[in-house]
């Protein structure tokens, strides 16, 4: 992951070379161009003739003579030039940087520096030549260069706010789609871009909008199903009702014809009454376990230890109501967690169920399997023909898978050909850690 301060130590970094790429760029164009201008063209040439004519002009007010150092002197303080040098006669007789020198003794070439312009004047006693040195080209150096420097400093701003710009545009983005989120849109898929803290989060918010959806779906489905089991159950619950009045009000008029009808009547109302309890009964343990949020774990152990009392009392209980009961349990070598209370309940729908649906004439094969990282049971049996269905609506079946997904685990169901199989699957040890804890 890019951390967000790394990219912008970057960002930085790379406006600041463009940002001094181009000042080089600019301030090397912008000194070509003015050395084009100045040098290249009569712009210098011009500007001193300007300022030759000016000293011309204050030579003939004033009657100067060629030696008159101390009045030229002045006349070049307060003119915008550097430097002039008077020639008469190849001598230098009076140069600017020199003012306290009277006579140059030694002769001057004066037309042997090319980048030196003389130009011809007139003093009071006798004609010169006058060589003028000034700054011109001075202020549009510095015209360039601040050009340049504001340029440059156009040319950071611009990069780094455009590199801000699009983390601020993705900020805005999110902003708007957690909007949407908390106006209820939970199928509106987050937009993850980079690497970085600002993807990371946008990472977490899509997760925890998955997570929000699988809950409210989890949630809907629940209130689906429940509505159907109560719909359901009233309407099983509606039949032994019925039945039960109609017999009691037979006995309360006594419209039967002998003590044995009687018992008869008394005996159908005592089986729809326990059929009844046993609704009732599903339906309270269906409640129960659909309510409870959470459940703790016991520490992982073999499942020999774990199922070796519970699988035996179950074959037992079977054995005394006159099922066959074929146990083939080769313990599967590896630990699980389960919670103890639920195991008891589950056994208890199993035997229920096997009792109440199984055709005690066929065997009930019990056996113990492991499936990659899951292990656990199976129990199988024929399905009793003709019998009465009490449980119609499946609710202990339902109850149990309840109860094994909360311990992690699965129940798998399967009834084809008139034969009915229920696997009871568990963690293995091995997997325990890819649970959430509680």
């Amino acid at each position: 992951m890019k951390s967000m301060y790394f990219q912008l130590l970057l960002l930085l970094a790379a406006a600041s070379a463009a940002a001094l790429l181009a000042f080089w760029g600019l301030n090397y164009a912008g000194t070509y161009a003015v050395e084009r201008y100045c040098y290249n063209s009569d712009y210098i040439r011009n500007r001193d003739q300007s300022y030759v004519d000016r000293l011309q002009s204050y030579i003939d007010r004033n009657g100067l003579e060629s030696k008159d150092a101390g009045v030229l002197l002045a006349w070049v303080k307060g003119q915008k030039v550097l430097s002039v040098c008077v020639y008469k006669d190849d001598k230098i007789v009076f140069d600017s940087d020199y003012p306290e020198q009277e006579m140059w003794e030694e002769e001057i070439e004066a037309y042997e520096y090319g980048w030196e312009n003389f130009y011809p004047i007139t003093f009071a006693d006798g004609a010169a030549k006058v060589s003028i040195m000034g700054n011109y080209a001075y202020q549009f150096y510095n015209y360039a260069m601040l050009g340049a420097i504001l340029l440059s400093v156009l040319i950071f701003l611009t990069i780094f706010l455009l590199g801000i710009r699009t983390k601020m545009k993705y900020i805005s983005l999110l902003s708007n789609e957690i909007r949407m989120l908390e106006s209820g849109s939970l199928d509106y898929r987050i937009t993850v871009r980079g690497r970085d803290e600002l993807g990371s989060l946008a990472e977490g918010l899509d997760c925890m909008r998955e997570s929000f959806r699988s809950l409210i779906d989890r949630e809907t489905a629940m209130m689906r199903e429940n509505q159907r089991i109560v719909t359901e159950m009233s309407h099983d619950l509606r039949t032994p009702v019925t039945s039960i009045m109609l017999y009691t009000e037979i006995l309360k008029k006594g419209k039967y014809n002998s003590e044995e009808q009687m018992r008869e009547y008394i005996e159908k109302i005592e089986r729809k009454a326990g059929r009844m309890k046993h609704l009732t009964d599903h339906l309270f343990e269906y409640s129960m376990v659909t309510g409870e949020t959470q459940i703790v774990l016991e520490e992982p152990d073999s499942f020999k230890v774990l199922f070796y009392d519970l699988i035996s009392e179950l074959c037992s209980y079977l054995e005394q109501r006159g099922f066959r009961v074929e146990a083939r349990l080769d313990w599967p070598r590896c630990r699980t967690r389960v919670c103890t209370d639920y195991l008891t309940r589950i056994m208890d729908n199993v035997a229920s169920n096997i009792v109440k649906y199984a055709d005690d004439g066929e065997p009930v094969e019990v056996r113990a399997f492991q499936d990659r990282k899951l292990a656990g049971f199976s129990f199988e049996n024929a399905v009793r023909q003709g019998g009465e269905q009490a449980e119609s609506t499946c609710i202990g079946i339902q109850s149990v898978g309840s109860m094994m997904e909360k311990m992690g685990g699965s129940c798998r169901v399967r009834q084809e050909d008139g034969r009915f199989r229920i696997e009871l699957l568990f963690v293995s040890e091995e997997q325990l850690e890819e649970l959430p804890k509680d």
